[in-house]
């Protein structure tokens, strides 16, 4: 049978008697197991500590994304708030130009009439569906507020690029109407029926006779491009300016012309020069507006003095 306990001697130094102990077997398994026992217990303690860390370290790492998150979501919420309030702004100062130009605008079904609110009713409230903003608001809810705000956005361009269009039409128009004295002198013929000076005929006169010095200068009223120069019957030497929009001048009996077929004019451009050139009685322009091919009475489009 196997031995159920063991013997331990020890043996001193000198004369000192042998000292023998008796362990039993069983002892010793019991403490075999137990430090089996105590040294499982602090590995597992060790892992476990070990992961405790890395998750207390984890915890602390996504707390901080999330305090990120949080304020970058509330600058997002900020700015959306900050977009919204003035692309509403945009839109009421759409709505009041459209107003004002008479333009419609089918996408959004604008009535073009008075902008302020009638009486007896109130005026909108400053926050619209683009600035009602709550703190609770999803990333999904914010996303789909963005796309809208996207959407909106890109009217409102499009929508501005055609008053952009509609202005800039207007500037041309207006820099194209004929609006000042073509020469300076005293007006010797009117617009209208009158007497024909060589047939003493009653006849329409479809200008107006500016008499001044021979040389004097002659402007350009207005910007446009010269589509005629040269001698046209009684009329003498003749320039036409082609203004756009259905206008021409036309000016006769010049003495001289300075520019010439296809030139670029600015309103208040000195073209030409005073003279009695073809069918004339005396130094003198003649100076015609057509609109359309239609003769206007020229001081129409004279806002000088």
């Amino acid at each position: 049978m196997a031995k159920k306990s063991f013997t331990l001697m020890v043996i001193p130094d000198h004369d000192a008697p042998v000292k023998r102990y008796t362990i039993q077997r069983s002892f010793l398994t019991q403490v075999g197991m137990g430090l089996m026992l105590v040294v499982g217990l602090g590995v597992g303690a060790s892992v476990h500590y070990f992961q405790v860390a890395a998750d207390a370290s984890e915890n602390r790492i996504l707390r901080e994304e999330n305090l990120t998150l949080r304020s970058q979501l509330k600058s997002v919420r900020e700015r959306i708030e900050h977009i919204g309030s003035t692309l509403d702004r945009v839109e009421r100062f759409d709505q009041k130009l459209r107003a004002v130009t008479l333009l419609s605008d089918p996408q959004r079904n604008l009535a073009m009439g008075p902008t302020e609110p009638e009486a007896g009713t109130s005026a909108p409230a400053t926050d619209t569906q683009f600035t009602q903003l709550t703190s609770t608001e999803t990333p999904k809810a914010l996303m789909g507020r963005l796309d809208r705000l996207s959407a909106e956005a890109t009217r409102q361009e499009q929508s501005l690029q055609e008053l952009q269009a509609y202005f800039q039409d207007q500037k041309s128009l207006l820099a194209s109407t004929p609006s000042i004295w073509p020469a300076r002198g005293w007006v010797t013929s009117d617009f209208g029926s009158r007497l024909d000076p060589y047939t003493a005929d009653r006849v329409m006169h479809g200008g107006m006779d500016i008499a001044a010095p021979h040389g004097k200068e002659v402007f350009a009223p207005s910007d446009g491009t010269v589509v005629f120069a040269g001698l046209e019957g009684g009329y003498g030497n003749v320039l036409v300016i082609d203004h756009g929009y259905g206008i021409k001048t036309r000016y006769g009996h010049l003495s001289k012309m300075l520019v010439k077929a296809g030139d670029k004019v600015k309103r208040g451009m000195h073209i030409a020069a005073v003279g009695n050139t073809g069918r004339s009685t005396g130094p003198h322009l003649h100076y015609e507006v057509r609109v359309n091919g239609i003769g206007q009475n020229p001081r129409k489009f004279i806002l000088e003095e």
